[in-house]
């Protein structure tokens, strides 16, 4: 397996979200996204975590940040991706990132 940063928007496809995470607080996740000519099918969730940080305003409080999600994209594809509390300033208002992807290494014959 090869892991490659990559730090680039996603964007989700309409209609593919998964409604039932929104329930339990966490953003719903699209099981589909396009990443420049690329469509990026999600299989599996394997695990998630929150990245949590302290209020802005100093009022002491922690608030969650980003939700990231270890996900299998195809039987030897996984990838890490995040959902951005807030949006960024600037340019780019997606709140959906790939991180990092980790391809299966294939040999010649693309076994």
């Amino acid at each position: 397996m090869s892991k490659q940063f990559i730090g680039a928007a996603l964007r989700p496809i309409p209609g593919t979200i998964e409604k039932n995470r929104m329930s339990v607080g966490e953003p719903g996740l699209p099981r589909q996204f396009r990443w420049g000519s690329e469509t990026i099918q999600i299989l599996q969730v394997l695990r998630t975590w929150r990245e949590t940080g302290a209020c802005r305003h100093g009022s002491g409080e922690r608030y969650v940040r980003k939700h990231w999600f270890e996900v299998m994209l195809s039987p030897k594809d996984r990838a890490d991706i995040y959902f951005e509390r807030q949006a960024r300033s600037g340019k780019s208002k997606s709140r959906w990132w790939l991180y990092t992807i980790e391809r299966a290494v294939h040999d010649k014959a693309g076994v």
